[in-house]
């Protein structure tokens, strides 16, 4: 579930509100705290610039 989040993410870039749903769903799937901490870290490092609001929002909720 994790390298797919990742491709979905990477395809909804482009959309704020778009990549914050996507995002919420894909922590609802992944389930394993690892899993979850590397696509926290895989998300800072590619959208930590363009979506550091959408970002903080998520990770701070879980």
């Amino acid at each position: 579930m994790l390298e797919l989040s990742k491709k979905i993410l990477e395809k909804v870039s482009f959309d704020q509100v778009l990549f914050y749903k996507e995002l919420k769903k894909a922590l609802s799937w992944i389930t394993s705290k690892e899993e979850i901490q590397k696509l926290k870290d895989w998300c800072l490092r590619e959208f930590g610039q363009s979506h550091p609001l959408v970002l903080q929002r998520v990770f701070v909720e879980i």
